[in-house]
């Protein structure tokens, strides 16, 4: 016959075990990979990575709610602001993807792959020598074919390539936010042929406890910046790369 002290911790367990699956199902799916079902007929053992660029079409910049960090036994509701029913809604702003932010990515990859096993990566200053004298034809190709150019010029197997989405940097600190932060990119690699091979994605809004708990634990309990956002969706995405092996 178990104790009250076994009942109670095996409650627990099941509790907690209950929330971890809900809060997979509730956090959603933030990294998406595709490989091309030609991959088996390349060898890839060398890596041209490209400078990221950004999307340069202004986004919606996302108010959100004002997110707090707060126990478990408060509601959302009891601390939620209150809005005067006469008050005009804020006009939408929209917002850009700063600059930085294509390096920054870029940076984090680089960072991530240049001591990848069983694979030469060519770093993304040796390859914006290459882009920059590019012919006037090279410019009107597709990004992808342009990718494949430079990676047939540097005698890579494949060139990668990537694009920052939406960065958009959290508005308080890492006991609230609002909005929290958001980033998401997405990166391809393209055979020196112009087979598109992989293509990677990644988008996060970060949500509050009582909305991901899984996803708001993995940021350690608050919220994070857009750079620890970028971080953290580098490293998802590369546990999906298909060339060579993580360093351990």
């Amino acid at each position: 016959m178990h104790s009250i002290g076994e009942a109670s911790r095996t409650c627990l367990t099941g509790t907690i075990a209950l929330l971890l699956v809900l809060g997979s199902a509730c956090s959603g799916s933030k990294v998406t990979a595709q490989t091309s079902s030609e991959l088996p007929r390349y060898h890839i053992r060398s890596i041209a990575l490209l400078p990221f660029t950004t999307l340069t079409t202004p986004q919606v910049r996302d108010a959100g709610d004002m997110y707090l960090s707060t126990p478990q036994s408060v509601q959302r509701s009891d601390i939620s602001l209150g809005i005067p029913s006469n008050v005009e809604p804020q006009l939408r702003q929209t917002t850009a993807v700063p600059a930085f932010a294509a390096e920054k990515v870029t940076q984090l990859f680089w960072s991530r792959l240049k001591d990848r096993q069983g694979l030469v990566i060519l770093s993304p200053s040796e390859t914006s020598r290459v882009a920059v004298k590019s012919s006037p034809e090279t410019s009107k190709a597709t990004p992808e074919a342009q990718a494949a150019q430079l990676a047939a010029k540097l005698q890579a197997d494949a060139a990668l390539m990537g694009q920052v989405l939406v960065y958009q940097e959290r508005s308080g600190s890492r006991m609230g936010a609002n909005p929290p932060a958001t980033v998401g990119f997405e990166v391809k690699a393209v055979a020196a042929d112009g087979q598109v091979l992989w293509v990677g994605n990644y988008y996060e809004r970060q949500k509050p406890l009582t909305e991901d708990f899984l996803g708001f634990i993995q940021h350690g309990g608050g919220f994070v910046t857009a750079e620890e956002l970028a971080q953290y969706g580098t490293e998802k995405v590369l546990k999906t790369f298909p060339f060579g092996a993580k360093q351990d």
